[in-house]
């Protein structure tokens, strides 16, 4: 078990509990918001391809995130859980305070969600990495360069919300802003965004970056594969 740092060993069995992978981007979000919203809770890696039963037992889709708060109740999926934590724990709101807000959080959370995940993080964490952690051959070099390609776009669509709003759904702080920096760490844990050509967009994750509870995300390392040099570096 990998501990979050605000739990204490003498907690694990009654705090909180979240099953993750650490370069799962939906765990990410879920960590996150929960630092967010101040909460304790404990950490439980788990390696989906394993199959593990009793993980099977609690979630027969055999994905993570899974959530388990400390009144005992099992909460299973990224939108379950995201809206069970606001609804339960909502304080500091971070899926809006009115429908307009809602809707446009929402929005870019599917944006980040699906359609970064589809066109950058899968082609990019999962054949440079994942495959080789679980030993499914070799990366496929046609979907490496369409994750490089790709993420020009959704680099350039930051930065023009971030040109008309403060954050990327608004004024405020959001769990859109959560999502695509969770998608956006897992690819920069392997040093493959263009921060350069992208300057706006790095001011954006650079604000991320300095948030308490992203640091502590920011802190994992994936076994026989450290980060890229900056990954972790608020100033880079």
């Amino acid at each position: 078990m990998v501990l979050s740092n605000c739990a204490a060993l003498s907690d694990i069995m009654t705090s909180k509990l979240l099953y993750h992978y650490p370069l799962d981007p939906l765990s990410r979000i879920v960590r996150f918001m929960l630092h967010e919203k101040r909460l304790q809770f404990s950490l439980q890696e788990e390696q989906v391809w394993k199959r593990r039963v009793d993980f099977l037992k609690m979630n027969p889709a055999g994905e993570v995130p899974v959530f388990v708060d400390d009144n005992g109740l099992t909460v299973i999926g990224i939108d379950n859980i995201c809206h069970y934590l606001e609804e339960m724990y909502s304080d500091p709101p971070l899926i809006g305070e009115n429908i307009e807000q809602r809707i446009e959080i929402r929005r870019i959370m599917h944006w980040f969600n699906e359609k970064f995940y589809n066109e950058v993080t899968k082609y990019l964490t999962a054949e440079k990495l994942l495959k080789r952690i679980q030993r499914l051959g070799h990366p496929d070099g046609q979907k490496i360069r369409a994750g490089h390609t790709n993420i020009h776009y959704h680099l350039d669509y930051i930065e023009y919300l971030t040109d008309l709003r403060n954050w990327l759904a608004g004024d405020h702080f959001s769990l859109a802003d959560i999502a695509a920096a969770a998608q956006i760490s897992c690819v920069d844990y392997l040093g493959d965004v263009p921060w350069d050509k992208h300057p706006r967009a790095r001011t954006w994750y650079m604000r991320i970056k300095s948030r308490q509870g992203f640091r502590s995300i920011l802190s994992d390392q994936i076994s026989g594969a450290p980060p890229a040099e900056h990954y972790a570096n608020l100033d880079f």
